[in-house]
């Protein structure tokens, strides 16, 4: 049975390969109802005109329940319905997704949920170089994806992985964590910004988004977890989000 929704935006980790769909990114977005709903298999990069999106764009489409993930939020999408319709204005950002920020990523399991908003305290972002067997193994993985599709996929051959593993230091209710960062927005405004300049420079402006902007002006992560292994939370949105009082939340 076919559902259509419409939700905006807030989620696309990086590629992943796939030996079904080549490559494939998960996106997550929140319904004007304040319902999370996990968008998979989604080729982001086959994606054009109306149905390619950003964060903070408004989709409308189609799907079904999932015959392998028992997650309430995922959704298994019609990939060619997928239609932008809007964009969530930035007035409107904090006022939506404040009501659904929660403690930690152990409270949201509690509550059933298998994505979540925090307010991180605290936070450090970090980076670490990659070893070049690493980079190599992530490169022939997508090498090998792109060739199990029904048509060679050459984009996805030639993605290249980032040669840094980006992190985050940080505590919620739940105590202090460190989570990789699998947000595919840090990854490509390492690609922006090295077009520009050095990797000295890029990490210097990266750090200063991160390490002192964000957290100044208001940060929010969205976290989900593994539909194998519901302990085990990723970190994959951060998200600029103004601090709101209790007064200005609806009633």
């Amino acid at each position: 049975m076919l559902t259509t929704s419409r939700a905006v935006i807030l989620v696309k980790a990086l590629p992943q390969p796939s030996k079904t769909y080549g490559e494939t990114v998960c996106c997550a977005g929140v319904t004007a109802g304040r319902e999370w709903k996990r968008l998979f298999p989604v080729r982001f990069r086959h994606l054009q005109g109306a149905s390619s999106f950003s964060r903070w764009d408004w989709v409308a489409f189609q799907h079904r329940r999932p015959t392998r993930d028992a997650r309430t939020e995922s959704c298994h999408v019609l990939e060619e319905t997928i239609k932008k319709d809007g964009k969530l204005p930035p007035r409107e950002h904090s006022p939506l997704l404040t009501p659904m920020i929660v403690g930690s990523a152990a409270e949201a399991l509690a509550k059933g949920h298998s994505l979540a908003l925090l307010r991180p305290r605290n936070t450090r972002f970090t980076y670490k170089a990659k070893s070049a067997a690493g980079i190599n193994e992530e490169r022939e993985a997508y090498r090998i994806a792109a060739s199990q599709t029904s048509m060679f996929d050459k984009e996805l051959a030639e993605l290249e992985p980032s040669p840094y593993d980006f992190r985050f230091r940080f505590e919620d209710a739940s105590g202090a964590h460190d989570y990789q960062c699998g947000d595919w927005e840090t990854h490509a405004m390492f690609w922006r910004w090295q077009a520009q300049f050095d990797q000295t420079e890029t990490l210097r402006r990266m750090s200063g988004v991160y390490n002192d902007e964000y957290p100044r002006r208001g940060l929010a992560f969205a976290v989900g977890n593994q539909a194998k292994r519901p302990q085990t939370w990723q970190l994959l949105g951060v998200i600029r989000l103004n601090e709101m009082w209790q007064g200005e939340l609806e009633l």
